[in-house]
Parts: C-alpha cells; structure tokens; sequence
C-alpha cells in the first residue's frame, strides 16, 4: 500500500475582507473569501471554479500573502507562514522562491520597458541567482526554450509577441526562480481557442517534468476538468464542494454546482439538444452584505428556514467528496 499523500499547500478558515469606506467614521467590508479550509498535494494539480466575483483570484493571491490575510491559517510544506490566532507571520521572501504566480492578462503582467531578458532576470537578480553574467544569460536562454520560444527572443520587449507568447514569458519568469508551487490565475482566459490548448499542454509537460504542484483557477469546467486532479468550487467567497475532478463532474452534489455543470456544452449536438439546464433565480448577492446562513440559498431551490439561519460546514458525503449543503446532511 502506498503512503500517504503529502499536503503541500494548506489553509485553515482562511479569510480576506476588503473595508470599503461608506461614510464619515464608518467602514463596511467586502467579503470576499469566507472561513476557505482545503489542501493541496505535492505534485497535484487542484482546479479552482465558480462565478466572476466568488473569490477565486483573491483566494490564490491570499494564499501567496500578495493580499495581506484577514484572519485562518497559512500552512507551506508543513510550517506555518501565517496564523492569525497566534500572530504568526513569516518573512515571505524565502517562500516567493517556492510559491509563484501566472497572471491572467499576460500584457498587463509584463513591464513594457523592460526586455524579456530583464523580465524573466529580474527574479534571478532579487534571489542573487546565478550571478555570473554568462550563467544568468544560460538560465534566460534554457527557460525560453522550455517554454517554447527562442533564446532571441531575451532582447525583445513584450509588445512584439502575440498574446500567447507573452503567456509564455510570463510562464518564464515564474519558472526562473525554481519554484514547488504555482497559482495559474486564469492563464488561459485572455487568450485565443487555438492557443488555448498549447498553453495547457505545456503546463502539463512542465508538471511532469519539474513535478510542480498547481492550483488551477479558471471559468471553463472544460478544461478544469482535463487538467485537474480535484476541483473545489466557490460561491461567494465559500468552498461548497471539493472532490475528485471525475467524481465531482460526473455526479455533482451541491446544488450550485449541478448548476454550473448544466451550462457546461457537451460534444455530443443531440445530448446536448436534449438535456435540462438548469436555471438559477435572482442575481448574485453583494459580499458587502452577504446573505445570513448559506450564501447560496437565496437562490437555491431546496432552500429550507434553516438554511437561511445557519452557515453549512463542509463534510465528506462519499470518499474524497465534501460539500457544505443542510439538504446532503439531512438525507445522510
């Protein structure tokens, strides 16, 4: 049998609100990641989905401490980097070598004035990696041509590559530094169909071949569904289910993700012709002034009295399958 799988990345009721000022003397706060407890295996990749606006993007950056933490717990390879509880906070630079982030708009992520070399050698520089002039250029050069383009390519700047090349170099400079763990922040999403694919591809070549850990966050299900191991889906800065990607899509439990997999096209025109989707009511409430209870029940069709008045906790339902729903635990 073999042993048990390693948590590389950790978090513990992790929470970030935003103040918004409303007034003279008086704040309110945007709620934009709610009590969030899931983990991530070394060597895995967890895909990370739900509505525009749910948190997903504030969640991986929080994580990363590019956002300061309201409150919960940060866990990286069994230390803790941050605790609320314990006023925990570590110094972050040892752990930007580890932990890296792949933008979503790769054009507005690359400095204009800089060349790709000085981009993708920035990070080197900061670390004092490979200080020598030649091994730095080596480094530049190998990290290119691993991300599919040309050592030429160093004394470019970024306005000369299409969108899919700057993803590339983005992609690059997130490598140069040797990292464990990457959040890809919607790297696909700003880019065309056909190079969709590649990029996909490559992150999955890369995996398998420096065995990086990914936390995946995108709005197609299709393609969360391809490349992750599991999938946690959000709505309105909640966790509501977490599971294998197969399991969860095949048979989803939670009502807003048997929502969000109804939208999802199928390949097959008849199938697709003759399924139901299902349509949700209402729009989407403010995190300013999130719903009492479950978030999700002011536009839920099972919503019962106690779901308004009582915050669902996340429970495993079937192996490796959780959700947080008053409907599963009463049928339990």
């Amino acid at each position: 049998m073999s042993g048990e799988r390693k948590k590389l990345v950790e978090t513990v009721k992790l929470r970030k609100y935003f103040p918004v000022s409303s007034g003279f003397f008086k704040t309110s706060h945007v709620q934009a990641v709610q009590d969030v407890s899931l983990h991530i295996y070394e060597g895995e990749t967890l895909g990370l989905v739900g509505e525009s606006g749910c948190g997903k993007t504030t969640y991986g950056r929080t994580l990363l401490q590019m956002y300061s933490p309201t409150s919960g717990k940060i866990i990286y390879d069994g230390q803790t980097i941050y605790d609320s509880e314990k006023n925990i906070r570590v110094d972050m630079k040892p752990y930007r070598r580890k932990m890296q982030l792949i933008f979503q708009d790769p054009s507005a992520s690359l400095d204009p004035r800089m060349t790709v070399g000085e981009i993708i050698g920035e990070a080197l520089d900061i670390h004092k990696l490979y200080p020598g002039k030649q091994d730095r250029a080596d480094r530049i050069s190998e990290l290119l041509t691993r991300v599919g383009l040309n050592s030429e390519h160093a004394n470019r700047f970024p306005h000369e590559f299409s969108g899919g090349q700057q993803q590339r170099i983005g992609i690059a400079r997130a490598l140069a530094v040797e990292p464990q763990f990457i959040v890809c922040d919607e790297p696909i999403s700003a880019l065309d169909v056909s190079i969709q694919s590649q990029v996909v591809n490559m992150l999955e070549d890369l995996q398998a071949q420096i065995g990086l850990t990914y936390l995946f966050i995108a709005h197609d299900l299709s393609v969360v569904r391809h490349i992750s191991n599991r999938i946690g889906v959000m709505y309105l800065g909640c966790l509501v289910e977490l599971g294998e990607s197969y399991e969860l899509c095949a048979h989803p439990i939670h009502p807003y993700s048997q929502t969000l997999l109804s939208a999802v096209p199928l390949t097959d025109p008849e199938k697709n012709r003759t399924r139901s989707r299902i349509l949700l009511q209402g729009d989407i409430p403010s995190p300013l002034n999130p719903p009492s209870g479950c978030r999700f029940h002011t536009r839920c069709p099972y919503a019962t009295e106690r779901c308004a008045r009582e915050m669902p906790q996340l429970k495993e339902h079937a192996p490796g399958h959780y959700a947080a729903c008053h409907m599963l635990d009463a049928g339990a």
